[in-house]
């Protein structure tokens, strides 16, 4: 029992030694989806400390991502997020695609399939209230309509 302890601890620390990248790409503010929907201060404030620590370029690493293996599984998880919806540019996506990824959006919020439960354990200031996300909801869909107006204008 003793062995395998050691071997655990020694295995832990030598793990320690390949960290994760924690370089956020350069901000790109005339690609970011609240400034380019020029987005309410309340609903930014909303998605910026719900959303966009796994869904944008502007990722605030805590503290356990500075330890392995919790740190792989953090970046595994934000790229993931980044890879399926990213804030920060947004407006290079096509307008169906942003569409798409608004349908998204309400569809998740409404179904309280994010922020992620595992996401709150270590950022409860992240959970939604009924009324954020009643707002989160309104907010997307009103874009998705403005989106959806301008797809119909520009053809």
């Amino acid at each position: 029992m003793k062995k395998i302890i050691v071997v655990v601890l020694v295995v832990f620390i030598i793990i320690q030694f390949f960290p994760i990248d924690k370089t956020n790409p350069p901000p790109t503010p005339g690609m970011d989806f609240l400034k380019i929907k020029n987005t309410p201060e309340k609903i930014a404030h909303t998605i910026r400390t719900s959303c966009y620590d796994c869904h944008s370029n502007e990722t605030k690493y805590p503290w356990y991502s500075n330890i392995s293996p919790m740190s792989w599984w953090v970046k595994n998880h934000i790229d993931e997020g980044r890879n399926h919806l990213n804030f920060s540019t947004f407006a290079v996506y096509e307008p169906k695609r942003q569409l798409h990824k608004l349908e998204e959006c309400i569809e998740m919020v409404e179904k309280k399939e994010m922020p992620l439960e595992s996401y709150y354990l270590g950022h409860q200031n992240a959970k939604l209230s009924d009324e954020q996300r009643a707002d989160l909801i309104h907010y997307f869909k009103k874009v998705k309509e403005d989106t959806e107006r301008g797809i119909l204008f520009n053809k």
